[in-house]
């Protein structure tokens, strides 16, 4: 009974898709990352993993391109006092406008 009705409902309104593949293509990375996650070693190598993992989403989030962020964090962070690495995030380091000049160098 269920599947007739969501057929019949599928083909009364165009707007409904017939698969979900959005809805897949958008928890891939967290599928793939938690295969990953099995193999990090130890408990220090996962946490490091994490760290890294959310610099990059945050990144995403913000409208950086992570390779291009992560690349000015490490040229910056040898010489950045430990008690202002706040600074150091995403959407204070680089602004979009920034990001673009980056990219093009």
């Amino acid at each position: 009974m269920f599947v007739k009705v969501t057929l019949a409902r599928y083909s009364e309104d165009g707007r409904i898709e017939i698969d979900n593949n959005t809805a897949e293509r958008s928890i891939r990375p967290l599928v793939l990352g938690r295969r990953n996650y099995l193999f990090a070693g130890s408990d220090g190598g996962g946490q490091s993993a994490a760290v890294i993992y959310s610099l990059i989403g945050t990144a995403r989030l913000n409208d950086i391109e992570p390779y291009a962020y992560l690349r000015t964090v490490f040229e910056r962070i040898a010489d950045h006092p430990i008690n202002r690495i706040d600074e150091l995030l995403p959407w204070r380091l680089m602004k979009p406008a920034e990001q673009a000049q980056q990219e093009a160098a």
